[in-house]
């Protein structure tokens, strides 16, 4: 995990759950190739630099996840069935079969709790300091997958606070030439997805996932400049407040 800016003065909490496709030796790349290993079923291509370059333009606290998805996901409950990956996409994960008990509860203690609990730790001293605060996880999709083209540039994704998930789209829709979505290439799960319900919507906080489509973020340049559009787009997006009303629950 890594932890940059914490002292930031943004509203803005930026978290990166699939940053790094970082295996520690003792699980022997989980049984997979190098190329398996450089693809998106073992991180967000682009994600780590692109939420870097948010933080620097926004002066915002930047939560990394240092491991690769596959270990354990970060941004699925632990109860989730791909929580633990037995298979990603069409690829079969070797090293996560048949895993005993001890060994999930394990990785979860080395590799999920530690994080959450950092992140909610930097949430819960802003919300008690009468901060206002809004979460915004930064993620990439793949443009194709299992054989459907996806058309959209980059999607919002929103849970409970509907409000500022449409203010940011249409802060997003300011930017000529992008097909932006709301909740594609999919949308939030309080069955399936964890840092927008359980830091965001439990909480009473605006939250919610930007996802890149990742061959938008091939090159430095490329990063560069979706790192202008969303800071301004953010920027734009109706002032976070501390509290999710009753309008955003819908």
């Amino acid at each position: 995990m890594e932890i940059v800016n914490a002292g930031g003065s943004s509203p803005v909490v930026l978290i990166c759950e699939h940053a790094s496709r970082f295996i520690p030796e003792r699980y022997g790349g989980l049984g997979l190739s190098e190329p398996d290993l450089s693809r998106h079923i073992a991180w967000d291509i682009g994600a780590a630099p692109l939420a870097r370059a948010l933080s620097a333009r926004l002066d915002a606290p930047l939560f990394l996840h240092g491991l690769s998805r596959l270990l354990i996901d970060p941004n699925r409950p632990l109860h989730a069935e791909d929580s633990i990956p037995e298979r990603s996409e069409d690829t079969v994960i070797p090293g996560n079969q048949r895993l005993s008990e001890d060994e999930r509860r394990d990785r979860a203690a080395r590799y999920f709790t530690p994080f959450h609990d950092a992140i909610a730790g930097h949430l819960d001293e802003r919300l008690a300091a009468g901060r206002a605060t809004a979460v915004v996880g930064v993620h990439s999709f793949t443009p194709v997958f299992r054989g459907v083209r996806r058309p959209w540039d980059a999607g919002v994704l929103y849970g409970a606070a509907a409000r500022f998930g449409e203010s940011l789209l249409e802060a997003l829709g300011k930017e000529s030439g992008l097909v932006i979505g709301a909740n594609v290439p999919y949308d939030i799960s309080q069955d399936c997805d964890y840092t927008v319900p359980v830091h965001g919507d439990r909480r009473g906080i605006p939250a919610v996932l930007l996802e890149i489509r990742n061959d938008r973020l091939g090159a430095s340049g490329e990063i560069e400049a979706w790192g202008d559009r969303l800071a301004r787009a953010l920027r734009l997006a109706s002032h976070p407040s501390s509290e999710t009303t009753a309008d955003d629950r819908r």
